[in-house]
């Protein structure tokens, strides 16, 4: 499936349908933002904030936003990898059954099955995981969500063995029950024997003839050697058809089995570096160090080593640069759950220095506080921007590689949209953490039709198509939106990134 640049149109119209096509993917970016932003404002409630505000006393102001950070990046790979594999089995096994004389109709059915498929996947597992996570925080403290994360980070390595043994015994399956191409070139094949001995016998039968010298029949004889031709040459058409048939099966399948290869390794290895952090931190704020900047160094050293090792690696992997972007995450949000207490310290002292007095337990409930607000706000605005990203790193290479920028683009924001009321509807049955989680299915799926629009981007022939594409996408973002700048001006830049990354 290789790359390769747009048809050449005129630079107005390749200008407007970019902005078209871009416009619909930052238009179901944009429209997500305040459904998003609701559930936020839920999470961080005075009630909801009760358990974490808690448990900041158990592993401390790090410990916690560690723990918040690796968790919703943790159940954010997780979810985005099921709806990936979800889609590869579905496609596969479709691909599997097609025939070669149902090409076109049945390629947009795989496309289409295949990416409801992933968007249905991706939202049910992370509202899934939402409940989880929500359960295990409100019946068993932050040390339970510690357990919860360390053992599923170790059932990983095992469960992404069984998964490919799984997989490899699925695709032996099929390839035993694809016997549609297969008999269409047996079919063929017979076809073209008996074709052949035909015509070796006419010509035998003709020779016979001449020799005995009867020269009539000569113009039954062309008839029948232009009905022998034309059904030669519909022979080769068919031979042609079912060759490039199985070819595209082929190169599909293969494809397929490159991205789940490289989905179960993510999804098995990606977690580990953040977890380490989450467990160091958590086990300092535990030991009664969770708010000391002395601890600082030690974190700051193991997120360099593990980043060092990784990046070193002589078979550096999209794993890895997931990892490594993940463990900085989870340290960036400890630094921030712990600055936010440290600015209501600051101030405080600020405070009494004007003369205003003030317990110690009020600021301890107010460090409390902020920390966990900080903690959720920043662990959940991560969580967003991985989705994204990775919704992105799954559209960005289908229109590359010339899948379709209009089905990838327009099917997945329909897909989104749909799945975006769904949630909405469903939001009383979900509960606080399964809408969250599912709305951050939503948000993988609306990114892979940012990253296609981001990807189509530059693929046009012109510099009006790509301008015009990119303005497509800032417009439709900002203005469904409603101006959201910072959020949205970060999350194009990452959504470009990750569309535009070889990861498979």
């Amino acid at each position: 499936m290789a790359r390769t640049k747009l048809a050449a149109r005129s630079p107005l119209t390749e200008a407007a349908v970019g902005f078209a096509l871009g416009a619909v993917g930052g238009c179901i970016m944009g429209a997500i933002e305040d459904p998003v932003d609701q559930t936020l404002s839920m999470l961080t409630a005075a009630e909801p904030l009760k358990p974490l505000m808690e448990e900041v006393r158990t592993v401390g102001a790090l410990g916690l936003g560690s723990l918040i950070g690796a968790t919703a990046l943790t159940t954010a790979m997780t979810s985005v990898v099921a709806g990936v594999i979800l889609a590869a089995s579905v496609a596969s096994m479709s691909v599997a059954t097609r025939s070669c004389g149902a090409s076109q109709t049945h390629s947009r059915g795989v496309w289409a099955s295949a990416g409801l498929a992933a968007a249905f996947g991706t939202t049910l597992s992370g509202a899934t995981f939402g409940i989880a996570v929500e359960w295990i925080v409100r019946s068993y403290g932050m040390v339970g969500l510690l357990w919860a994360l360390s053992i599923f980070t170790l059932l990983k390595p095992p469960l992404h063995l069984v998964l490919k043994l799984l997989w490899k015994q699925g695709e032996a399956c099929r390839t035993l029950g694809s016997v549609v191409l297969a008999r269409e070139r047996e079919r063929i094949e017979l076809a073209e024997t008996q074709q052949k001995h035909r015509v070796a016998v006419q010509m035998e039968q003709r020779i016979l003839t001449l020799e005995k010298g009867d020269s009539s029949g000569g113009t039954e004889h062309e008839t029948t050697w232009a009905a022998e031709r034309r059904q030669r040459e519909e022979i080769e058409r068919k031979k042609k058809e079912s060759e490039e048939a199985e070819f595209d099966q082929r190169t599909v399948q293969d494809w397929i089995n490159i991205m789940v290869v490289k989905h179960v390794d993510f999804l098995a290895f990606s977690g580990i570096p953040m977890t380490v952090v989450a467990i160091v931190t958590s086990g300092f704020g535990v030991l009664g160090y969770g708010g000391h900047q002395s601890v600082l160094p030690v974190l700051l050293a193991l997120v360099a080593v593990m980043a060092y090792l990784l990046i070193k690696s002589s078979d550096f992997k999209f794993w890895m640069l997931v990892g490594c972007m993940g463990m900085l995450a989870t340290f960036v949000i400890a630094m921030l759950t712990l600055h936010a207490g440290q600015l209501v310290v600051t101030s405080a002292m600020r405070m009494q220095a004007a003369g205003e007095k003030q317990s110690r337990e009020n600021i301890s409930t107010r460090i409390n506080y902020q920390s966990s607000l900080e903690a959720l706000n920043s662990g959940f605005f991560v969580a967003k921007m991985c989705q994204l990203g990775l919704g992105a790193a799954v559209g960005g290479p289908l229109v590359r590689h010339a899948v379709g920028e209009v089905k990838v683009i327009v099917g997945a924001a329909i897909v989104a949209g749909g799945l975006l009321a769904g949630v909405e509807g469903l939001a009383p049955a979900l509960g606080e953490g399964g809408k969250a989680g599912a709305l951050l299915g939503v948000v993988a799926a609306a990114g892979v039709s940012v990253g296609g629009a981001s990807a189509l981007a530059g693929r046009w022939s012109s510099w009006p198509g790509t301008l015009g594409t990119i303005a497509g996408l800032v417009i439709g973002a900002l203005g469904m939106g409603k101006w959201h700048l910072v959020n949205i001006g970060l999350q194009v830049p990452v959504a470009y990134v990750f569309a535009m990354t070889n990861a498979f």
